[in-house]
């Protein structure tokens, strides 16, 4: 059995990560409503590993994630992307009418707002994760209340779909991290996340960048957050690819961190990017 957290409850993206990712293998599932206690448990080694979301195609980054895997020291050592389809559920019975109020993570509602735009006497209420919300729905049996969530947390939670595939855009995708105490040297490695800061004066982060570029290097993703107590200076988590164990990759990011402030690596693993093609592919026949 392989010991694994996961952000949310079963039904959620997250539980369709873990599941996809781990396939083959029995897993001792522990689940979290709140990244950091998630983010703890892993760096504590009290599970192997930890799966949680950590960008979604529309809504961009989550950032207090990536905050928490550089706070508490964790490693990258996997990605999942998951497509995303919400759907707005009840119990059975309820109308669209009879909806007052609907549950869901923040990510959820921002990520439907053309169908809500629909509804403005709905008083939307963010809630822990999209499949909580549903599970929520079905505790408090009132037909006033709905969610927003996957067909696999209806199911779940025995819920109906009112309207689904409310999402706006319908090719949205969540970006999913698995992350352990420590990183992993074993199997094929091709993408590289990282985090640095430059010193705080004209041209810094372009010369920084230069380094991706003269080295052949593909920068897929730039994310920054502000250093606390220090305003208007950020941390930049980027993301390229390239495998550690290649050494001019290796020389490369080692010339790079002597001209950071700040510079650590907080993964290398296998990058996970046929899914997204093929459902694109699937979309526009």
């Amino acid at each position: 059995m392989v010991p694994v957290a996961c952000f949310g409850t079963p039904g959620s993206y997250s539980y369709k990560a873990m599941t996809e990712f781990f396939a083959g293998k029995q897993l001792d599932a522990t689940y979290y409503s709140q990244f950091e206690d998630l983010v703890q448990t892993v760096a504590s080694g009290s599970v192997r590993y930890g799966v949680l979301p950590i960008e979604n195609s529309s809504t961009g980054g989550i950032t207090e994630v990536y905050d928490l895997i550089h706070r508490y020291d964790c490693s990258i050592v996997g990605e999942k992307y998951i497509k995303v389809e919400h759907h707005l559920m009840a119990l059975p019975g309820t109308e669209l009418e009879d909806i007052t109020t609907v549950y869901s993570h923040p990510q959820g509602l921002a990520q439907c707002r053309d169908f809500l735009k629909h509804h403005e006497n709905w008083h939307l209420h963010p809630y822990y994760s999209t499949s909580q919300s549903a599970k929520r729905v079905e505790e408090m049996q009132r037909h006033d209340m709905a969610a927003i969530a996957n067909e696999t947390s209806a199911e779940l939670y025995h819920l109906r779909i009112i309207a689904p595939c409310i999402n706006d855009n319908t090719t949205n995708f969540t970006r999913f991290f698995i992350i352990a105490p420590h990183l992993e040297e074993k199997g094929k490695h091709d993408k590289i996340t990282l985090v640095l800061t430059v010193r705080h004066e004209p041209g810094a982060l372009y010369h920084v960048l230069g380094y991706f570029f003269y080295n052949g290097m593909n920068m897929t993703h730039l994310e920054s957050r502000p250093i606390k107590g220090k305003p208007f200076e950020y941390f930049f988590h980027i993301d390229v690819m390239g495998d550690l164990r290649d050494t001019g990759i290796a020389r490369a990011l080692t010339d790079l961190s002597k001209h950071c402030k700040y510079f650590k690596i907080l993964g290398n693993y296998p990058a996970d990017s046929g899914g997204i093609a093929d459902e694109i592919r699937t979309d526009r026949r």
